[in-house]
C-alpha cells in the first residue's frame, strides 16, 4: 500500500466518523468538520508542493 491510499483511508474514516448522524455527536457542531476540513488543506498543500 502506498502513502496515498493509506491517507484516502484515514480521511474517508475521518469523514464518517464527523458526520452528526449519531445522537451523540449531534450537539457537537461545526468543530470535527473544521478540523477535518483543516487536514484536507493540509494535505492538498502538501501535495501541490510535492512532499507527499
Amino acid at each position: 500500500m502506498s502513502l496515498l491510499t493509506i491517507l484516502l483511508i484515514v480521511l474517508v474514516l475521518m469523514f464518517v466518523g464527523v458526520m452528526p448522524v449519531w445522537r451523540h455527536s449531534g450537539t457537537w457542531g461545526y468543530g470535527p468538520s473544521g478540523a477535518l476540513g483543516l487536514v484536507v488543506l493540509v494535505l492538498l498543500v502538501l501535495l501541490l508542493l510535492g512532499r507527499i
